[in-house]
């Protein structure tokens, strides 16, 4: 194990929360629909486009609106979720996450953050761990989301690692097939049954150490 490749969202901190209610808004007042709470999970791990398209998909209006309002209305999430994210500190970490970097700094292993999260660097910032990180893989310049490999690819590019030399983590089931997809180890966080692709589940980040890491790359 070379490099270990970390979602962001459910894995280093719990902004999920904040997505939805940004979300949820948009919903409310653009296109007067309300979103049932079980429709968060239909969100998660993916790009913001994809996550408009799945709620004007739900709201039967996938036709209705052209890409460039579709964009807007992205954006206009993003920035309701932006107010909300200012307001994370370090205690917004999520249990066993920095004594995990610290493990895998010892170790010397290399760190980069594979999230679809345009705002992953902000995050990190407000959190106090972006500079204990090699890279951040940037949405922008990949060509399809998770559960595509992409995203992974890109991170363990930046960190000049092989991808079937790194281990990545995910609390999402389209995140765990975007690491099985690039050739990397998978670590799941969360229900085995619903990460049951994963090479290795955690129930939670308390869990998370590097020789829990090491024995998942060791299976391979």
């Amino acid at each position: 194990m070379q490099g270990v490749l970390f979602d962001l969202d459910g894995v280093i901190t719990d902004t999920a929360k904040f997505h939805f209610k940004a979300w949820s808004r948009l919903a409310q007042e653009k296109l007067a629909v309300t979103l049932p709470a079980s429709f968060e999970s239909d969100l998660k791990g993916i790009s913001r486009i994809d996550s408009m398209n799945r709620i004007l998909k739900f709201a039967g209006l996938e036709t209705k609106y052209s890409a460039e309002e579709v964009n807007t209305m992205a954006q206009f999430k993003n920035e309701l979720y932006l107010n909300e994210i200012s307001k994370l500190t370090q205690k917004d970490i999520l249990p066993g996450i920095e004594n995990l970097l610290d493990q895998l700094a010892a170790n010397k292993i290399k760190l980069s953050v594979a999230s679809a999260s345009k705002n992953a660097p902000f995050i990190l910032e407000k959190l106090g761990l972006k500079n204990q990180f090699d890279a951040i893989a940037d949405p922008a310049k990949v060509a399809h989301g998770k559960p595509a490999p992409d995203i992974f690819l890109e991170a363990a590019r930046k960190i000049a690692v092989e991808p079937s030399q790194c281990v990545g983590i995910e609390d999402a089931k389209a995140g765990v097939e975007a690491i099985k997809a690039a050739g990397a180890i998978a670590v799941g966080v969360g229900s085995s049954t619903d990460l049951n692709e994963a090479d290795t589940v955690v129930a939670n980040t308390g869990e998370l150490t590097y020789s829990i890491l090491e024995q998942a790359f060791g299976k391979k």
